[in-house]
């Protein structure tokens, strides 16, 4: 579920209904990248999507369609499909999410390579404690470069 970890900031105002929906990685990876899409070309098709992640255009339709069902996004068959409000807050806390952590790896040091490998492994089994530490000390490496330069000798 969405709401495996009771205060997950990825749940920052979205609506009680879709936090019920049950949650996969594939479906928090399926709304950053559409989201990505729309915010980069103005739109997002399966074909796009499909384009993206590697898969098959078959798969994309399906998780597509469970998430039109689901109330994520509207789909309309051979035209696109846009992101519901639920959808969009949902897809800008897991992007926020991903950010946050890319950020605190590239503070430490870790190559982007490696920052990108390690965020997807991370980011969709971090806790809510362990999420909001980790922003609360990115924060604070970012105020205090003397601090952030002790740990990198």
């Amino acid at each position: 579920m969405f709401d495996r970890w009771p205060g997950l900031s990825v749940l920052a105002g979205v609506p009680a209904k879709v936090k019920a929906i049950r949650s996969s990685a594939a479906v928090e990876d399926y709304l950053e990248r559409i989201l990505e899409l729309i915010n980069t070309k103005g739109y997002a098709r399966v074909v796009d999507i499909a384009t993206s992640l590697g898969i098959s255009q078959a798969s994309v339709t399906n998780m597509v369609q469970r998430l039109d069902g689901e109330g994520l996004l509207n789909y309309e068959k051979y035209r696109g499909l846009v992101l519901t409000t639920a959808g969009e807050t949902l897809a800008r806390n897991i992007a926020r999410r991903h950010q946050l952590l890319a950020d605190f790896l590239k503070l430490l040091g870790i190559d982007e390579r490696i920052v990108e490998h390690d965020v997807e492994g991370m980011e969709h089994h971090i806790s809510p404690a362990t999420l909001r530490a980790i922003e609360a000390l990115t924060a604070q490496l970012k105020r205090h470069p003397a601090l952030l330069a002790r740990l990198s000798k």
